[in-house]
């Protein structure tokens, strides 16, 4: 079977790259559409081709060049044109994401099946017209591979997708993480930290909640908190809180590489990822590899997480208070957290294996196909 994977901003890099070589196990003839990710090294294939097809200029461009949205956007169309003509062998399109649906509607190649995984659901800051373009294309594709239940149950409600064309797949654990050739230890003043540390990993975006995080470390005594991720907000009044908290917080305000995330998450006695909405989070799905203990809102496809597998602990999204009080007893409590630990570990082992999701893909490939 011929497959196109397609990621035209490499979005989700790793993603990509763990979808790929999983369905490549399985025997099928794989290919990844996209970009060069401007951040950092990308994990090398491993039994797939890749293939940077779009924004070839603009793509050298660093992610902080004013030239480069503008030049993306001009080469976005060529692209998709040429994104037709690639595929025109595939047996199936996988669309990871869709840099401008508003233009993308009209653009998509046109062999069916035609499938795409809606890693967000739906846009949380849409620009003018782009929920309704993408309303449009979650409609029109033959199928929609979503992460949880909640994440169907949206799909149904707020873009009016069809219930037979949905289908949960889980997003599997990034365990390509924690077998890395080449792992760089923890920063010296990182290292050098000897109490319980807390870790906030990932990009700094409002819904994400490190302002509650922050406001509930307040309350928490005898540890560190680290927040380590690029910012995507003004960190001013982040720090202004830290400031007031009567422990450490330490900020990595910068893109963490692949390597360098196997030493903060093993150096993590928790992980919290204290977020005002989401459907599910690559961050999660990295923590569970390291089977770390975790604390997550009870938002969007988390408390599948908790319920299910007894992986993390939640606690109502917004409520500083009640996260405080859950880190404080964790801290308290090394026997819970390493209870959490090994159900993270069995989780990300079991059905958040890449090898179950490759299977799962496969399935619903052949029956789009027909086959």
């Amino acid at each position: 079977m011929r497959v196109a994977l397609v990621d035209p901003s490499a979005f989700t890099p790793a993603y990509d790259h763990a979808l790929g070589a999983a369905l490549a196990r399985r025997g099928a003839e794989v290919e990844l559409f996209t970009s060069r990710f401007s951040h950092g090294p990308v994990p090398p294939p491993e039994g797939y081709r890749v293939r940077e097809l779009f924004y070839r200029g603009a793509g050298r461009l660093g992610p902080r060049s004013p030239a480069r949205t503008v030049g993306k956007l001009a080469a976005h169309v060529p692209g998709m044109v040429r994104l037709r003509a690639a595929t025109r062998q595939s047996d199936v399109v996988h669309l990871q994401w869709l840099a401008v649906p508003e233009l993308d509607f009209g653009l998509l190649p046109p062999r069916r099946p035609r499938l795409l995984t809606a890693h967000d659901v739906l846009p949380r800051e849409p620009r003018p017209g782009q929920l309704a373009a993408m309303r449009r294309v979650l409609r029109s594709v033959d199928a929609v591979v979503v992460h949880s239940e909640h994440g169907a149950a949206r799909l149904r409600a707020e873009a009016g997708v069809a219930p037979e064309r949905i289908h949960v797949i889980p997003h599997g654990a990034f365990d390509h993480l924690a077998r890395q050739a080449h792992e760089r230890p923890l920063p010296a003043e990182l290292a050098a930290v000897e109490g319980p540390v807390i870790l906030f990993f990932g990009l700094v975006r409002p819904y994400k909640g490190v302002d509650v995080l922050i406001e509930a470390f307040r309350e928490v005594e005898g540890a560190e908190l680290w927040i380590a991720g690029m910012p995507r907000m003004s960190l001013e009044p982040l720090r202004e809180l830290a400031a007031r908290a009567p422990g450490t917080v330490r900020f990595v305000p910068r893109y963490v590489v692949d390597a360098e995330i196997p030493a903060l998450m093993r150096r993590a006695d928790l992980v919290v990822l204290p977020y005002r909405e989401i459907d599910q989070s690559g961050v999660l799905y990295t923590a569970l590899a390291f089977g770390r203990p975790l604390v997550l809102s009870a938002v969007g496809g988390f408390p599948e997480i908790a319920e299910r597998h007894g992986a993390a602990e939640l606690v109502p999204p917004g409520d500083a208070s009640a996260l405080a009080a859950r880190l404080r007893g964790l801290l308290a409590d090394p026997r819970r957290r390493i209870a959490l630990a090994e159900a993270a570990a069995r989780a990300a082992a079991g059905p958040y294996s890449w090898d179950v999701v490759a299977d799962r893909t496969l399935e619903l490939y052949e029956e789009l196909l027909g086959t």
